[in-house]
């Protein structure tokens, strides 16, 4: 069977950002950032994208283009190992995870715009969200989007995916500037600016453990790394293209995209006296929209914003059915259409659960997610850094430029060690809290450890161990 490829490069950059731009920019970044702390979250979230998320872009890429094949089909050829063939099938598991809670928002979404166009949520927003977001409703309108998704992965990499995202990404940039212009308009919206740019570094310094985690998730959920799209949209690029050049235009596109919407939100809440609004998986749906209800010509704003929304959501939720599609017609040559059947009916099971049970959405949307996407990324790196070894770098340098291909030493150091252990760290922390795990300090031959230094012994100790035991002949490391 004849693999498929992009037809252009922009195709393929767009089709990455369409990836990364999505609910996370645009439904899951307020949520975060108003719970957080505002600019204090923002100026984490940042370090995290250029520090750990371009080189963990790149290591994704690498492993995608060296292997030509899905993330299960990847770690199986590129290391001839039974055990990393049996991680690759995570990616599988976190893409199911992923989409079924995403089809649920992006239902939530589909029934906000046709809302807005009425002014259905005008009244009482949150009443409006409150009988909406679960129930047997929610699932049919998770159903309908899962079908939306759907359509287009069946029509295949070029006619579906590229074709696609080349519409909806110009759109959503478009729609968001001028948003973000009306939004800076409004009297009062300079608070907004202010609380999402303007870091607090008292609330920093005291809350920096609880906002690490959180933004480090963000970070990797907005950039679609640890899930294994990257691996999988890389294995369809030509040998040519330059992947620190493609790597640096996915990632800044993106960030600017979650940057405008930042200031499309908050300046609209605070204009209007809402503040940093509610928190929690309502977020958008309740304090924004009620900011929709007292604007002039709120209906075409709420309709332009929740269009922009869709098209977002769609972009990503596309890229997270191509996994286990690939998947599938990669390892046992199934036919693309039998393969998204196959998981469509995956998604409407899994997927309806998550709209009809309230509790298990929010551990699946948050929690969950998070550490899988940590988790995963950290796999990715040690594997470019400590299985492929040299064959990682050939894969950097092929196609790069000078400037590139002198930083091709450092960062495989960077994702083989540096970087690993950041992750490992966050995961710990983060399960401790997901387990309300506190540690009290410790004395170490007359040293205090409290619990941020117990977390990071436990954190280096575990990536030692780790290293050494994926150290392979032709690992430069």
């Amino acid at each position: 069977m004849t693999r498929e490829s992009w037809q252009t490069r922009i195709g393929f950059i767009l089709a990455a950002v369409g990836s990364a731009v999505g609910l996370g920019n645009l439904w899951r970044f307020p949520w975060m950032t108003s719970e957080n702390g505002g600019a204090a979250f923002l100026l984490v979230y940042l370090g995290i994208v250029l520090a750990v998320g371009v080189p963990g872009l790149l290591a994704e890429f690498v492993i995608g283009r060296r292997s030509r094949r899905n993330p299960v089909g990847a770690l199986s050829d590129l290391s001839d190992s039974k055990g990393w063939t049996a991680f690759g099938h995570v990616f599988v598991v976190t893409a199911v995870v992923l989409l079924s809670f995403y089809s649920v928002v992006g239902g939530w979404i589909l029934r906000y715009v046709a809302a807005s166009a009425t002014g259905a949520y005008f009244a009482d927003p949150g009443a409006y969200f409150a009988g909406i977001d679960y129930g047997i409703e929610a699932v049919a309108f998770h159903l309908a989007f899962l079908g939306a998704t759907a359509a287009i992965v069946l029509r295949g990499v070029r006619r579906g995916i590229e074709s696609a995202t080349k519409l909806m990404m110009p759109a959503i940039l478009v729609l968001l500037v001028g948003l973000a212009a009306w939004g800076l308009s409004l009297d009062g919206a300079g608070a907004g600016v202010d609380f999402f740019l303007t870091p607090d570094f008292g609330y920093l310094r005291a809350n920096f453990l609880d906002i690490l985690p959180a933004a480090a998730g963000q970070a990797l959920f907005t950039l679609s790394l640890g899930a294994g799209t990257m691996v999988t949209y890389a294995s369809y690029l030509g040998e040519d293209r330059s992947l620190v050049a493609d790597g640096t235009a996915i990632a800044t596109l993106n960030t600017v995209v979650g940057v405008l919407a930042g200031v499309v939100v908050f300046p609209i809440l605070f204009a209007l006296g809402a503040g940093a609004g509610a928190g929690g998986p309502g977020a958008l749906f309740v304090s924004l929209a009620g900011a929709f209800a007292a604007l002039p010509y709120g209906q075409v704003v709420g309709v332009a914003f929740f269009g922009v929304v869709a098209l977002a959501a769609l972009s990503s939720s596309i890229s997270m059915l191509e996994i286990p599609v690939s998947f599938l017609v990669d390892e046992y040559g199934v036919s693309r259409p039998t393969a998204t059947a196959s998981f469509v009916g995956v998604f409407a099971v899994t997927g309806s659960v998550c709209a009809l049970y309230p509790n298990v959405f929010s551990f699946v949307a948050g929690t969950l997610v998070d550490l899988l996407l940590t988790g995963g990324l950290v796999g990715f790196l040690l594997f470019a850094g400590w299985v492929m070894g040299r064959g990682a770098l050939d894969e950097y340098r092929r196609g790069a430029g000078g400037l590139a291909r002198s930083l091709a030493t450092p960062w495989l150091y960077a994702v083989g060690v540096v970087i690993p252990v950041f992750l490992v760290f966050t995961f710990v922390s983060g399960v401790a809290a997901a387990l309300g795990v506190t540690v009290e300090p410790l004395s170490v031959l007359g040293v205090t450890l409290d619990q941020t230094r117990v977390f990071a012994v436990v954190s280096v100790a575990l990536a030692v161990v780790a290293f050494l035991g994926l150290r392979r002949p032709d690992s430069v490391l």
